[in-house]
């Protein structure tokens, strides 16, 4: 496996990798800089969690598939 398979703008499943890690970073910077409740840190907690294990699925596809033909 080779690290440079996961820069392939070209395909649709490298936007979606960008976008679960960007959206778990919003999830995880809710959680810290708004006053939540329990069920409130609960709930974001577990979408950031959800978008990080999408995201870390959607590399490894990556990784694991060559890349198209220029």
């Amino acid at each position: 496996m080779k690290l440079s398979r996961l820069w392939q703008p070209r395909r649709l499943l490298f936007w979606q990798m960008l976008m679960f890690n960007v959206l778990s970073s919003v999830c995880t910077y809710g959680m810290r800089a708004l006053p939540l409740n329990t069920l409130g840190l609960v709930l974001l907690g577990s979408i950031a969690l959800l978008n990080v294990a999408f995201g870390l699925l959607a590399a490894w596809a990556l990784m694991r598939e060559e890349p198209p033909a220029r």
